[in-house]
């Protein structure tokens, strides 16, 4: 047995299921390994693209609750996955990186692909390790697991260099303890000191992040919701959002700070649920950065923290009803109409399957089909949750592999769709039903919204060429077909229904380019 197959037992034993992988020369041991089998219940996942690899991980982390592993080679590889993970960073999603290195004898000859990995891996990681001995690459990677796979998720990254992969060691070092999955708790003061301010006759707004958007988390949600005071909204890009299926609906809270800032200030206190301080997501002049002052948070639960459990004890503290559904039944646009956000909203909505997901990147239809998901059937939607762009899809498709059958939306931008586009052909690979949809209007709509914020009022032919993508328009579904996944064109929302209900059916990968 080598260093290879050691790392292979313990990430088995560890509970992984997946590996995201993009290797190369320095990962050949490992793919040898991998090859021969040495362990049977790790299913290796190719990827056409680092950022593919890191997306995937991150999808399947939000929804399986637990790591899967990537796989990339050297620094410039592991460099091409580091905008995926920095939203995983941020939507605290556990992740276990293995990268590649020169072996050890090697990398101090400053051969051309060698580079700073830990710096690297720093930027993204809570958790960064070279590994040194052969015989510790098990529990190297055991250790990983453990620091990734916390109550408040993390990426743990470690560096294996190719000689430790290849280099003999014992039997007796592929004993493995199980690794433990994480508990959460919440603090019984924080909850009081919530009540408190209540009963003091504060009007408070609360904030709810993490599994506070759980089926559970929402349902204690919507029994606080009823008591006079009190107005709940969701962080504004969650990591998973329940909705639909009677739950009780919670409102993003709005992207643009001053909308924000307008709201939170009707209230005398913010109460911070699973989420950290709000924070404007850019810097305006004359806006403030914090979108409500310290001296006016209150934490009920941390991130990381059982969210679930505070809003729930909080909602028997103060004796809150019976929570109420939500009536279900969404009102479908004219079917000769032509396709607009607010129709896509709609449209999708009706036609999502009871317990599915949507993976949402993109602001053209992403809002108004959050809006209108709350009568849906019951669903869970993803978000970009560190607005790094290339996730939407990718995430998706690790969504799809956390829950093999499970139909999978990816809700694309089009511009965005084509930082990560290579997942198409991981899709097609798999055979995963995921429907792919694409919001074409050829243009970089939230750079002209931005601009027009900034006092830009018409376009010339500059301010066009940097925000317009249709010299020449992309041909979707050219490139769907030369990728493996079949793809249509819909114009009107009858289109666009009958697309939907062909794509649900077949429970099989398609890319539907939606005309606005």
């Amino acid at each position: 047995m080598n260093g290879a197959e050691l790392l292979l037992k313990a990430a088995a034993a560890s509970g992984i299921e997946y590996c995201f992988a993009n290797p190369g020369t320095t990962e050949i041991p490992l793919v040898a390994a991998i090859a021969k089998g040495h362990a049977p219940s790790l299913k290796p996942i190719l990827s056409l693209f680092e950022g593919v690899c890191t997306g995937a991980a991150d999808g399947y982390g939000r929804i399986a609750g637990k790591p899967a592993m990537t796989l990339t080679h050297l620094g410039p590889g592991f460099a091409n996955g580091i905008a995926n993970l920095h939203n995983a960073r941020r939507a605290n999603t556990p992740i276990v990186n293995v990268i590649g290195d020169h072996a050890s004898w090697h990398v101090n000859y400053d051969p051309p692909l060698a580079s700073d990995i830990e710096a690297l891996a720093g930027a993204v990681s809570g958790w960064v390790r070279t590994a040194r001995q052969a015989e510790r690459v098990g529990e190297d990677l055991q250790c990983a697991m453990q620091a990734a796979w916390q109550p408040r998720g993390q990426i743990a990254s470690l560096i294996l260099p190719m000689d430790l992969q290849a280099n003999a060691v014992s039997e007796a070092a592929s004993r493995f303890a199980p690794v433990q999955a994480p508990v959460r708790r919440f603090a019984g003061d924080q909850v009081e000191q919530v009540a408190r301010a209540l009963r003091e006759g504060k009007r408070l707004v609360f904030i709810v992040g993490d599994v506070g958007l759980s089926a559970a988390g929402l349902q204690a949600a919507g029994r606080l919701a009823q008591l006079p005071g009190i107005r709940l909204f969701a962080e504004t890009f969650p990591r998973v959002s329940h909705r639909g299926g009677g739950l009780p609906d919670l409102d993003r809270l709005p992207y643009f700070p001053e909308v924000a800032i307008e709201i939170l200030d009707q209230y005398d206190l913010v109460v911070c649920a699973g989420v950290p301080e709000p924070i404007s997501y850019f810097g305006y002049e004359g806006i403030p950065s914090r979108l409500a002052s310290r001296e006016r948070l209150l934490s009920l639960a941390e991130v990381g923290d059982d969210v679930v459990g505070a809003l729930t004890a909080l909602a028997d503290l103060l004796e809150a009803p019976a929570c109420v559904a939500v009536e279900q039944g969404i009102e479908l646009p004219s079917g000769e109409a032509s396709l607009t956000p607010q129709s896509v909203g709609q449209v999708l909505s009706a036609a999502l399957p009871d317990d599915c997901i949507v993976s949402i990147e993109g602001g053209t239809c992403g809002y108004p089909f959050f809006t209108a998901s709350a009568r849906a059937a019951r669903h869970r939607v993803l978000t970009n949750t560190g607005g790094a762009i290339g996730q939407g899809i990718p995430a998706g498709f690790g969504a799809a592999l956390a829950e093999p059958g499970t139909p999978v939306f990816c809700l694309q931008s089009d511009g965005s769709a084509q930082y990560t586009i290579q997942t198409l052909w991981s899709i097609a690979r798999e055979q995963l039903p995921v429907v792919i949809l694409i919001a074409a209007n050829h243009r970089y709509a939230i750079l002209q919204n931005e601009l027009r914020r900034y006092g830009v009022t018409e376009f010339g032919p500059q301010a066009l060429a940097l925000t317009e993508l249709d010299r020449p328009r992309v041909d979707w579904k050219a490139l769907a077909k030369g990728y493996g996944v079949p793809a249509s064109t819909v114009r009107t929302n009858a289109e666009l229904r009958l697309a939907l209900t062909r794509a649900v059916a077949s429970k099989a990968p398609c890319l539907i380019e939606m005309e606005l």
